[in-house]
């Protein structure tokens, strides 16, 4: 496949010039209380923060939230789709098999590295919120901020990974929302 070595070839450059500064991110690790929200914060964004939130819009808003949470149902099923396929497509390995300075926080849900699901789905979901409940979304910011965080400061992820997470999971939110002129 010559997009993948082209791929890989790419990341191991990108790897190399993002480790000290994803090694600086990990050392965070080290302590106690931030390895436990991180950890934390990484279960909850596994899904089910995200399956809680769209059970309960439906009660905040009843007139269109049983509507907004179809959709972010369904959105995040495609960004569940879209993340497992340029995974295994673009195959970046995890900043903490690469680099054994790297400390694994917690275990990953899958092997690769790019681009970061959580994230994706996090930001997809957060600017989903931004234009259909911006009070809502305002309350769910910090988390949203949170789960990009906790995926390098875990080792999980290259800051690139969480940046295009954010980026995909954005556009992905975003048209989803005007697709349907919510």
């Amino acid at each position: 496949m010559p997009s993948t070595s082209k791929a890989s070839r790419f990341f191991e450059l990108a790897d190399q010039r993002e480790v000290a500064f994803c090694q600086s991110i990990n050392r965070a690790v080290q302590f106690r209380p931030a390895l436990g929200y991180f950890r934390l914060v990484s279960r909850l964004s596994d899904g089910w923060f995200w399956y809680a939130l769209i059970l309960f819009i439906p009660f905040l808003r009843p007139e269109s939230g049983p509507g907004l949470a179809l959709l972010m149902a369904l959105t995040g099923l495609t960004c569940t789709l879209s993340y497992k396929l340029l995974k295994r497509w673009l195959i970046r390995e995890r900043p903490f098999i690469s680099f054994p300075a790297i400390n694994c926080g917690t275990p990953p849900l899958d092997r690769y590295s790019f681009p970061s699901g959580h994230t994706l789905h996090a930001a997809c979901f957060q600017v989903m919120l931004t234009v259909a409940e911006p009070a809502l979304a305002l309350i769910v910011l910090p988390f949203t901020l949170s789960v990009a965080a906790s995926r390098v400061v875990l080792g999980l992820h290259y800051p690139s990974d969480v940046a295009a997470g954010a980026l995909i999971g954005g556009l992905m939110g975003y048209a989803a929302m005007s697709w349907l002129h919510f």
